[in-house]
C-alpha cells in the first residue's frame, strides 16, 4: 500500500466534527468494483481508532496487520491496512472510519510495495503487536494515532532491529513521529513538527 499521504488536512480531520458520509469506489478480490457510502466525510471525524480499524481487518481476513493509515479516498475517510493473511498472501482491506464497517478488501498484487520475502517473515519475527506499539507511542506522546507501519528500514536512528513507526497528532496538536523496537517495545523519538520546523530554517540559510 504504502500510500504514505497522511498530512495535515486528514490528520486534523482526526480532531474536528462535521462531516457527512460520502460514496466512495472499492474493487473486492472478485475485481468488480463497487460504491459504498463512507460513514464519514474527510473533514470529519475518525470515530474508529487505529486498534479498532484492525480489529475489523482482521476479521475480515485472518492475519497480522503490518500497516494502518487513515486515509482521504475519494472523499471519505477510511482506514487502509495491510494484512499478511494466515493464507501466506498480502491484503489490501479499507476500513469506515466511522463504524469499522469493512468497505472493500482485496489481494494485493503491488509486489514492490513489500520488498522481497524477507518482508513476508516480519510478521512473525515482531513479538510487539501493533496493539502494542500504538499503547507505547501513545504512552510517551498522548494523542490520537494517523498511521503505523511494521518497518525494517536499516537507517541511522533506528539501527538494524524491526520497528514500528507510529504517528500520533499529538495533545498540543503537532505531528510527532515515533519509532517503537518491534523486539523490546522501547520508544524514540524520530521526528516532530519542531523538527520540520528546524530543517525549513537550516535550509533558508
Amino acid at each position: 500500500m504504502k500510500r504514505k499521504i497522511v498530512i495535515a488536512a486528514v490528520t486534523a480531520a482526526v480532531l474536528v466534527g462535521g462531516g457527512a458520509a460520502t460514496a466512495v469506489a472499492f474493487a473486492d478480490d472478485d475485481g468488480h468494483g463497487r460504491e459504498v457510502r463512507s460513514s464519514v466525510a474527510s473533514d470529519g471525524t475518525a470515530r474508529v481508532d487505529v486498534k479498532d480499524a484492525a480489529a475489523a481487518a482482521v476479521k475480515a481476513v485472518p492475519g497480522t496487520v503490518t500497516e494502518a493509515e487513515l486515509d482521504d479516498e475519494d472523499g471519505g475517510l477510511v482506514w487502509e491496512l495491510d494484512v499478511y493473511g494466515s493464507d501466506k498472501v498480502w491484503h489490501d482491506v479499507t476500513v469506515d472510519a466511522g463504524n469499522a464497517k469493512v468497505l472493500g478488501k482485496h489481494t494485493s498484487d503491488d509486489d514492490d510495495d513489500h520488498g522481497d520475502d524477507r518482508d513476508r517473515h516480519a510478521p512473525r519475527s515482531a513479538p510487539v503487536s501493533l496493539n502494542e506499539a500504538v499503547d507505547a507511542a501513545l504512552k510517551a506522546n498522548p494523542g490520537t494515532v494517523t498511521s503505523v507501519d511494521l518497518d525494517d528500514d536499516h537507517d541511522g536512528r533506528s539501527g538494524k532491529a524491526l520497528h514500528w513507526e507510529v504517528d500520533v497528532r499529538g495533545k498540543d496538536g503537532k505531528r510527532h513521529e515515533l519509532n517503537v523496537d518491534a523486539k523490546s517495545g522501547k520508544v524514540t523519538v524520530d521526528r516532530s513538527d519542531d523538527d520540520h520546523a528546524d530543517d525549513r530554517d537550516g535550509d533558508d540559510d
